[in-house]
């Protein structure tokens, strides 16, 4: 199990926060809410937040705003990754991705199962790198998305944790390496 060594200092990052729904604003987004909360918390620094229907080719503009912009090391997705007609994060993700995180929805949804049983093979959960910039893309409602941050992504955007994380990756001048696995 990882850990969170003392020998190396945190690395805060500029984390992007992206929902993706057509019934929300900033007045009823609680899940854009819980990942702004979670992140500040743990010392990062929101570096964008905004709110676009479930359209593939709004997600893809905004995403790829933030791609371009090297002040942004990740982008946290709420919403849009089920199975009904008009969920289409994955669709709009995948293109933009120069590799995928495989492990990461795996994960999402073997933790999901402890929370919500079989209900969990209907989120299509899923992370990405792109332009040195890591995508994790999660399910709309809130307590997915504190799942999603408090169980798997806070640690692997800390430089502090040990063996891996992606803090080298998107700041290449941070030395937080995978370390040894023993």
């Amino acid at each position: 199990m990882g850990h969170v060594t003392k020998e190396v200092a945190f690395e805060p990052l500029n984390i992007a926060v992206l929902t993706v729904s057509d019934t929300r604003n900033f007045d009823t987004d609680s899940s854009g809410d819980a990942l702004v909360e979670g992140l500040t918390d743990a010392g990062h620094f929101l570096g964008g937040r905004a709110i676009v229907k479930d359209d593939i080719y709004q997600i893809r503009a905004q995403v790829s705003q933030w791609i371009a912009d090297a002040e942004v090391h990740a982008i946290l997705i709420t919403g849009g990754t089920g199975f009904t007609a008009r969920d289409s994060t994955p669709e709009a993700m995948l293109p933009l991705f120069d590799k995928v995180v495989e492990g990461y929805g795996e994960l999402f949804r073997q933790i999901s199962y402890e929370e919500i049983g079989t209900s969990t093979i209907q989120s299509r959960a899923l992370a990405g790198i792109a332009n040195r910039t890591v995508i994790f893309c999660m399910p709309g409602s809130t307590r997915a998305c504190q799942t999603a941050w408090h169980k798997i992504i806070r640690e692997q955007l800390d430089s502090r944790h040990r063996p891996c994380n992606f803090v080298e990756m998107v700041k290449p001048h941070t030395h937080t390496a995978c370390g040894s696995r023993s």
